[in-house]
């Protein structure tokens, strides 16, 4: 391997060219329109040189586009071979998904379904039309994105072959092609061959984008003259205020050369536009290729760039000579992206990432967005949600991504397109190896210049037995060549190796939430996580944490990819009666993910050293078995249960934060907070007046203060003032809620918590209720005889027993890690029922409910009659929508029952809240209003204790699984 060399050559001496195109002053020619088309599905068309046929077929296909785009390949089958992992085949086997494998209804539910589906090679071919005044000009065929590897034959010649999947393919034409007419035919192939990336990369994999054929964006034909301008490429020294620029000249004249080039600069989206004087130099220039290094003097004010002010310059540069003019511009940002000691910094300030994970999820098109205007869309959504920075996942945009995140301010954290793993390996030898150094140059040529291009890696999670010795190779070559940028080997979980050259490290550790082993508090950080490493750490991939599906967004499908899988999981929870309650369970599991991501992001935000999270994902992942961790839906839209303010109340530049030990509490007790500002706006806050106020449900004040602190400088440090506010006035149960906010600034943020009277309760000794923990014979006949009947029965639940709940929801899913507890999302709460008169609760899953539903059991009601609505009910995984119950009631014969599975009575002993719900149990089954609406019989009681039902039974049928599964040497 050798990193330096960037592109082989072909058979022939014509090369495909690694160098961005800009068209300013050149004569461009747009290729873009009908074209004959054909498949090759049995890989003969080179042999039989279908290159010099035409026309290839009488089929045609309109470019730029791919294939499903078109509606060109096959209708998929049961028999498809996907581009990707599949953990989970239950699905194949399943008796109750044998409906949903059927040819005309077939509903696969690992990822979306595209309405075509090909992989192999496919021909495009048109005539296209020299000029006359392109005659002794360099002409350069562009086509900005082709998935994948193109060859590309002039009047059957072959010019090259290119296999970027990150940019622009572009070959030379022929230098003694005359004016006039001429055919065009180019072969794409969408195969995994000898290079592997990965078949889950984000580059090409069926879990998300789908492994499409096909050229998209800007296609032409661009002329140069004989002498031009390969490349600019732009790095900003702010300490002397110039920008250094490195030109790359072809001189195809075959003959040295004279000539003279000018640059001219200007800033164009600042409040006061900035001109920069004119350079011009004298050049000499030798045939073929020379790099020049010019410093352009910006003047005695220069804009500077960052999330806070993106501001940026436009650079043209024009070259004449004997040959002609040749003009070529660029776009760059005054702006130096650093470390210093576990932070970045940028332009010399701290910043701390505020990151999500971008997938290459677009369901319409099936590729990323081309054009610039559905960036900037994504990135002020992202913005507004109080996030300044995005990864791509094993894949890099397209330049309208870069273009689009240098005006709005993001900071991008690329990748090369490549998760090595799951049938590859980095750092073994292997094709890949090399191909990463090739495929990373390119990107940085073509997309370096970029202000908001701050960070690059190899990819994600590689496997390989020498990847370290790989990884180290490769930061240590991207510190040297390009200071511009910093570097990482990997975005990885916490089992993979150490990379010791990086300059920033995107690990696991970081994140998680406490709270499966401990009632809920805001104490904790990642100290420990980060301690030892004095590199800036981020977070990898925090969250994951799941809502409900919702199915409102099906109708939005209208493009290449259908939601066959969001299709089955409605059906399967309309045969299980709950297809009603898909918007509770949506709102309900929605609130939960909040709580969640709100508990991580500040936990990361109150620690000392940390540089930052990278969120999976502000929006959802459609693919490896449906991952629905975003508060947004795939197309970047509102699920209903969040808003941007909301979200950005504990997520931003400047964050107030609190440290509280719970969330409950007796009226006996003593509310105690430390209050933290994360402050990583541009500058210290000076004279900030810092509020705090309590309030109860019904919005009255029950405690206030205000202090002034005079200065809170960038960082995260504790303020030193601790809230007390004693709760012996609060007589009754209720929910409070603490804010802190920055007055005159738009910063603030709260917490609930709840106040409960302490009871002391004597199951023993209750009037006209029965209290059992088995439904027994004594139990039926206390019912045979009208009783009332309490049944506490959270240890003996067998129906339901298999199902696994946690007080924080599914992980990512419970397909792709193979039924991994936990298995639900929460809570759905009827709150109009009469019970919660004494427990005040929304309709969702809240910290007072941490004791009662924490790996508490629940019980399958698959018996129960259809319309049967539990009082407190489970959120199942959307695999199986088993309809689920923590508590019930009902009639039963002559008398009523009321059953709950969360152990209540030993809780009550130890937990506020367990002791309040107990309380509001009893007293609502010793009240009139103990009235159940439905009726359910013996024997349906029964078999929640003693059926031996199997429907249940999760097998995957598959061996293989995810990394975060195998135990790693």
């Amino acid at each position: 391997m050798n990193p330096k060399r960037l592109i082989s050559n072909t058979q022939l001496s014509l090369l495909m060219l690694a160098f961005p195109i800009s068209c300013m002053g050149q004569q461009k020619l747009s290729i873009a329109g009908t074209w004959y088309f054909r498949m090759d599905t049995a890989d003969k068309g080179i042999s039989e040189k279908w290159f010099m046929n035409y026309p290839l077929s009488q089929e045609t296909i309109l470019l730029p586009g791919s294939m499903p785009q078109r509606n060109k390949g096959f209708t998929p089958t049961l028999h498809t071979q996907w581009t990707a992992s599949i953990y989970d085949s239950s699905w194949y086997f399943d008796p109750d998904m044998a409906k949903f494998r059927q040819p005309d209804s077939l509903k696969f539910p690992f990822f979306l379904t595209p309405k075509k589906y090909y992989v192999g090679p496919a021909w495009y071919q048109r005539k296209i039309k020299i000029p006359e005044n392109l005659n002794h000009q360099c002409v350069i065929l562009y086509l900005e994105r082709v998935h994948w590897q193109s060859t590309v034959w002039i009047d059957s010649v072959l010019i090259g072959q290119g296999n970027s999947l990150s940019c622009p393919h572009e070959f030379v034409l022929p230098e003694n092609i005359k004016p006039g007419t001429h055919l065009l035919t180019i072969r794409v192939d969408n195969r995994i061959l000898n290079i592997n990336p990965g078949k889950d990369s984000h580059s090409l994999t069926d879990q998300t984008q789908g492994n499409w054929n096909g050229i998209v964006g800007k296609m032409f034909l661009i002329a140069h003259p004989l002498c031009y301008i390969k490349n600019i490429q732009t790095f900003p020294d702010i300490v002397h205020q110039q920008v250094i620029v490195h030109l790359s000249i072809s001189n195809q004249t075959k003959k040295s050369i004279a000539g003279k080039i000018q640059l001219n600069g200007y800033s164009f989206n600042t409040t006061e536009k900035l001109h920069v004087d004119p350079l011009q130099l004298p050049v000499h220039l030798p045939a073929g290729d020379t790099t020049l290094s010019i410093n352009y003097n910006l003047g005695k004010k220069i804009a500077l760039w960052d999330e806070f002010h993106p501001s940026l310059y436009h650079l043209t540069v024009q070259l004449q000579t004997q040959a002609g003019k040749d003009i070529d511009s660029t776009d760059f940002g005054m702006r130096e992206f650093k470390t210093e000691g576990t932070y970045f910094t940028v332009n010399g300030k701290k910043t701390f990432i505020r990151g999500t994970v971008e997938n290459c999820d677009f369901p319409l098109t099936g590729y990323p967005p081309m054009d610039v205007n559905a960036w900037l869309r994504i990135f002020k959504i992202c913005k507004s949600y109080g996030l300044n920075e995005m990864r791509f996942h094993s894949y890099c945009p397209p330049e309208a991504a870069f273009k689009a995140a240098d005006l709005t301010g993001m900071y991008l954290h690329v990748e090369g397109p490549s998760w090595a793993n799951h049938g590859s390996s980095l750092g073994d030898g292997h094709p890949i190896d090399q191909y990463i150094y090739d495929e990373t140059n390119r990107i940085d040529q073509y997309y370096g210049n970029h202000p908001s291009f701050c960070m690059m890696a190899y990819g994600n999670e590689p496997r390989g037995a020498h990847q370290v010795a790989y990884l180290n190779a490769f930061v240590d070559y991207w510190k040297q060549k390009d200071p511009r940028h910093l570097y990482t080997g990997a975005s990885v979980g916490m089992s993979w190796p150490w990379v010791k050259e990086e300059q920033f490290i995107v690990r696991s550790g970081p994140r998680g939430l406490p709270w499966a082993n401990e009632s809920p508090n805001t104490l904790f950080d990642y100290q420990k996580a980060i301690a030892g490493h004095d590199i800036p750490y981020v977070a990898h991939e925090m969250g994951q944490y799941c809502a409900f599906p919702d199915f409102k967004q099906i109708n939005q499908y209208t493009g290449v990819m259908q939601p066959r899988n969001f299709e089955l999981f409605r059906d399967i929870l309309n045969e299980h009666h709950l297809g009603d309650e898909a918007e509770n369970f949506l709102m309900a599991s929605g609130k939960l993910q909040l709580l969640c991501y709100k508990g991580e992001i500040e936990a990361a935000l109150r620690t000392p050293g940390m540089a930052g999270f990278e969120l999976l994902a502000l929006n959802d992942y459609t693919g490896q078995g449906t991952a629905l961790v975003g508060v947004l839906n795939v197309f970047w839209q509102s699920k209903g249960y969040v808003t941007p303010s909301i979200f950005s109340s504990f997520c931003n530049a400047v964050t107030p934060l609190a440290r509280i030990p719970k969330f409950t509490y007796y009226n006996t007790d003593t509310f105690q907070a430390y209050i933290q500002i994360a402050n990583f706006s541009p500058k210290p806050l000076q004279q900030a007046l810092i509020k705090w106020t309590i309030r109860n449900d019904k919005n009255h004040v029950l405690a206030e203060s205000q202090f002034l602190k005079k200065k809170i400088p960038i960082g995260n440090d504790i303020i030193p003032d601790t809230i007390r506010f004693p709760l012996y006035n609060i007589e009754h149960a209720e929910k409070c809620t603490l804010s802190i906010e920055i007055a005159g600034t738009p910063y603030r943020n709260q917490w609930s918590f709840w106040v409960y009277p302490h009871h002391q309760i004597d199951l023993h000794h209750l009037q006209n209720i029965y209290i059992t923990h088995e439904f027994d014979s004594s139990a039926v006949q206390a019912l045979s005889q009208g009783k009332n009947v309490l049944l506490l029965c959270a240890d003996h639940v067998i129906l339901g027993k298999d199902v696994s709940m946690h007080f924080l929801p599914v992980f990512w899913n419970t397909s792709w890690f193979k039924m991994r507890p936990p298995h639900t999302t929460g809570i759905f709460v009827d709150t109009t029922h009469p019970l919660f008169k004494y427990f005040p609760t929304a309709y969702y899953q809240d910290f007072q409910w941490w004791s009662i539903a924490n790996k508490q059991p629940v019980m399958w009601i698959k018996d129960f009659p259809p319309a049967f609505k539990p009082i407190v009910q489970p959120i199942d995984t959307w695999f199986r929508n088993r309809r689920l119950a923590l508590i019930w009631e009902a009639k039963v014969g002559k008398g009523k029952i009321l059953a709950c599975s969360s152990d209540l009575e030993t809780n009550s002993k130890k937990y506020p809240e367990a002791n309040q719900l107990l309380y509001a149990i009893i007293q609502y089954m010793q009240s009139s209003a103990f009235q159940p609406k439905y009726v359910v019989s013996v024997h349906q009681i029964e078999s929640l204790f003693s059926s031996n039902d199997q429907s249940g039974t999760y097998h995957s049928f598959t061996t293989d699984a995810p990394d975060e599964l195998n135990k790693k040497q």
